[in-house]
């Protein structure tokens, strides 16, 4: 509901000030925090946590300690409660970086400390339970569903490291006055060792629907799956190590490392572009058995009057469009032009905001039905929500990209500008006007998305729910049963705990000569809480 009026502001509209707003959020700023916290931390990891312990237990039949992992989700409710508090009253607008020297209540920090230790418990109760299926299935050849769950699991571990040290060395401490202040440069870098890979922390659920059930939903079938197994190694090893991409104006960086971490960078596209080989693959296959013929043409046999498989192309399209502008984000040369604009929004709503957000949409328009043995409620208006929700990013996108052309700043209240935005910025009168239509046009498949996902739940019973067989994808170049008879690709890839401490190894390789001397100059800030200066 915050991301329209976060539209607008770059339209030049501000309803912050309406009385009826006022009351219940009390800045720009707040609402800002509240919609990259909600949307970002708490939607993600909720969604994801109980989708990637749901789908390995079903792929190996196994059975957990449900009172543990109901325990996980209550944890992870409260931690988001705890934060909640201050987030709504007006204590804790750090925004979604919540870079220091900016202070907020040390509720807001302990909260989603709790959340984030909450998904430990979900890493561990799956690695457990894949780890007790190896012991008891000896030279088997894990099931992909479990192997891409796991290692997506294993990369967030390593991935979150950053985050959870920062929050435990500095942020809390600092925000209780148990110490003098904070270095905001250690802290900044803390922050980005997690805060790039948490992309792939995001990206990665939806890359399993793309490749575990997207080819059944359009009667297709999974090209190689020793190639799906390569792509989630190589995330696994280079997922995390990326992050100075977002520091290359930082000082006290040495340009070297900056360097590194762009190259780096650009080596995660790779998984990404055999992920895009792999799946356009499978759909072309699922179209030509369909009768689809030509080198184009058999895209018109997909099976696009299915929300479930409409959503989840369409958020791969998006992902295209946000990957080229991710690899020149990441590039040392043409990041100044772009760092801190209306660009950089403009480019995590296509990757995040679309990619990531359209296909839980759209797995969701299945798996809910699927979990509760209900039909699908008011199919044609879920579709009508997918193409609306892709079409609103993508004008969303086209204006923020151009406003950032324009040095249209970012996380700023533009509309509240003495002077109107296009006297400040010239040419941005258009660019801004197609921003301000995008918000509305998410707003409107929001509420269609909602509607059809509510009817659904409220609707009678058609059949036993979670007795139904998951939608597996069949393999035309299967991995095999038994690890002894598979071929080198799947060999070298099984042993997923040999490949964390490989990518462990590679983040600390490439942190620690960073940060260790951040922590030799350590430099004693004090808190600041600026959004409360009159």
């Amino acid at each position: 509901m915050i991301g329209p009026l976060q539209a607008l502001n770059y339209a030049d509209v501000d309803l912050y000030n309406l009385p009826v707003l006022r009351n219940i959020i009390q800045s720009y700023y707040q609402g800002l925090t509240l919609h990259g916290v909600l949307n970002a931390l708490v939607f993600t990891q909720f969604f994801i946590s109980g989708w990637m312990l749901y789908l390995p237990v079903r792929d190996l039949g196994a059975k957990i300690n449900l009172k543990f992992a109901w325990g996980t989700y209550i944890m992870m409710t409260a931690g988001l409660l705890i934060a909640a508090v201050p987030l709504l009253l007006d204590q804790a607008t750090v925004l979604y970086t919540f870079y220091p020297p900016m202070q907020g209540s040390p509720v807001f920090y302990i909260g989603a400390s709790i959340m984030v230790a909450a998904t430990w418990f979900v890493l561990g109760q799956v690695v457990y339970t894949w780890w007790a299926w190896k012991k008891a299935n000896p030279g088997r050849v894990t099931p992909l569903v479990t192997y891409m769950s796991v290692a997506t699991w294993l990369m967030w571990f390593i991935a979150s490291l950053g985050l959870v040290i920062e929050a435990l060395t500095m942020l809390v401490p600092w925000s209780l006055g148990l110490v003098k202040g904070i270095d905001p440069l250690l802290s900044r870098t803390l922050f980005w060792w997690t805060g790039h890979a948490i992309v792939y922390f995001w990206l990665l659920p939806a890359y399993i629907s793309w490749y575990a059930f997207l080819p059944r939903h359009a009667g297709g079938r999974l090209v190689s799956e020793p190639l799906v197994r390569l792509a989630f190694a190589m995330f696994l090893i280079n997922g995390t190590p990326v992050g100075l991409h977002h520091q290359f104006s930082d000082p006290n960086v040495a340009n070297s490392w900056k360097v590194i971490h762009m190259l780096l960078t650009f080596t995660v596209a790779i998984p990404s572009l055999l992920t895009a080989f792999s799946v356009a693959a499978s759909l072309e296959d699922a179209a030509r058995a369909r009768g689809g013929r030509g080198y184009f043409a058999w895209m018109g046999k997909l099976p696009w009057n299915n929300p479930v498989f409409t959503g989840q192309v369409l958020a791969m399209v998006s992902f295209i469009l946000g990957g080229a502008g991710g690899i020149a984000n990441a590039s040392y040369s043409f990041s100044g032009v772009v760092h801190n604009t209306a660009w950089i929004p403009g480019h995590f709503h296509i990757t995040v905001g679309t990619a990531t957000t359209l296909s839980f949409m759209a797995i969701a328009l299945w798996l809910v039905p699927h979990l509760t043995g209900k039909r699908l409620a008011q199919p044609k208006v879920a579709l009508w929500s997918m193409w609306g929700w892709f079409a609103g990013m993508m004008v969303f996108a086209l204006g923020m990209h151009w406003q950032g052309l324009l040095h249209v700043p970012r996380r700023s209240h533009v509309s509240a500008m003495a002077q109107s935005l296009e006297t400040v910025f010239e040419g941005t009168k258009l660019p801004a006007a197609i921003t301000g239509v995008s918000g509305v046009m998410l707003f409107i498949a929001g509420v269609m998305f909602f509607y059809v996902l509510f009817k659904t739940l409220l609707s009678p019973k058609v059949q036993d729910g979670e007795s139904v067989a998951l939608p597996y994808s069949d393999a035309m170049n299967p991995a095999g049963q038994q690890l002894a008879s598979a071929g080198l690709l799947t060999r070298v890839t099984e042993p997923l705990l040999a490949l964390f401490v490989v990518g462990l190894l590679a983040v600390l390789l490439v942190y620690l000569p960073v940060i260790l001397p951040m922590i030799t100059n350590y430099q004693f800030i004090p808190g600041q809480q600026l959004w409360r200066t009159p």
